[in-house]
């Protein structure tokens, strides 16, 4: 894909898109997302066919395929002091979901950058994450693709985030499980997540960080929103391969990367729910979560009940990375 350097405003009118950015506000009680991951939630500006818009003002067509038929694809990227971290790799992901779908990108990859860089600027936003979704277009409603030159729309929304928290990764976070009801092509970032959000919902009506997906023969695919690894006794790490049972974590390459480098023995495989719940380690990782320890899976502890060394370690190793990433190249695509 072609390589964009530098911000600046596109001078001609762009496909549509809509665009919203909250800006940092002072935590108050409410604040908090359940996760614990902390999110500030005030509405700034949006970004919709070519306008920049107050975020009140932006809409979508009513017949767009994607709210209609979930007819669309997404990613949402971290932004850590005005740098993306693993932007490209989003990019790509993004263009392989469209590829899947046989949906024709609403613009260049260079010229997405162009936006989403200029959206970063004019808000001021520093720290936090930007989500993009785009649809296959607006059209009369019918379950076939579109005839004619249906352009795509695409969504864009970000918010201001403190990150993955610190307190929690130290003490380790608590998962449910639940039966894995998702279509069989996970490996397309679709915004049809029902079964995710039905997941997610349940754990946190039982106060759980996450919920990991099992299949109907016992196998952890991953989490709601994350990917999921194990450590074994003899300290391998060991996570699910990138079939289409799981969606390929962008923060799950750049873990596995880290994780050799460091000298650990990595092994993508399918684990049980069982060997889950006898682990020395279970760890999630994902744009938002970094690499999050788990010490509690249901009922049940995992191991002596506390965040693993290793886990932690590779969070570190994470952290580290995210804070080396050198603005000049971060957004190249």
């Amino acid at each position: 894909m072609p390589r964009v350097q530098g911000c600046i405003t596109p001078a001609v009118r762009l496909p549509p898109i809509f665009l919203h950015i909250s800006l940092p506000a002072t935590l108050g009680p409410g604040h908090k997302a359940q996760d614990d991951t902390e999110f500030y939630d005030m509405s700034h500006i949006a970004y919709v066919n070519g306008r920049y818009l107050p975020h009140n003002s932006a809409t979508v067509h009513i017949e767009d395929r994607g709210y209609q038929f979930a007819d669309g694809v997404y990613e949402v990227a971290l932004i850590w002091n005005g740098i993306p971290v693993d932007y490209s790799g989003h990019m790509v992901r993004l263009w392989r979901s469209m590829d899947e779908l046989r949906m024709k990108a609403p613009m260049s990859p260079a010229a997405m950058t162009v936006v989403v860089q200029e959206v970063v600027r004019r808000n001021l936003f520093k720290t936090g994450i930007v989500y993009i979704q785009v649809n296959r277009g607006v059209a009369p409603r019918a379950h076939p693709f579109p005839s004619g030159d249906v352009k795509a729309s695409m969504v864009v929304t970000a918010k201001a985030f403190a990150g993955s928290s610190d307190a929690m990764a130290e003490q380790g976070a608590k998962v449910v499980t639940a039966r894995d009801i998702r279509w069989e092509r996970r490996d397309i970032k679709s915004v049809g997540l029902l079964a995710n959000a039905l997941a997610r919902q349940g754990a946190a009506e039982q106060k759980a960080y996450e919920a990991l997906l099992v299949k109907d023969d016992g196998t952890v695919t991953e989490a709601s929103a994350s990917n999921a690894w194990i450590i074994t006794a003899d300290k391998a790490i060991v996570t699910h391969p990138t079939t289409n049972a799981i969606l390929g974590g962008i923060t799950r390459q750049t873990v596995m990367k880290l994780a050799k480098d460091a000298g650990y023995k990595v092994d993508e495989r399918p684990f049980t729910l069982a060997e889950a719940k006898s682990a020395k380690e279970v760890f999630l990782t994902g744009t938002t979560t970094f690499v999050m320890p788990i010490s509690q899976i249901d009922d049940q502890p995992v191991a002596n009940g506390a965040a693993g060394l290793i886990s932690l370690d590779l969070r570190k190793r994470y952290r580290n990375y995210m804070e080396s990433l050198d603005a000049a190249t971060a957004w190249n695509v």
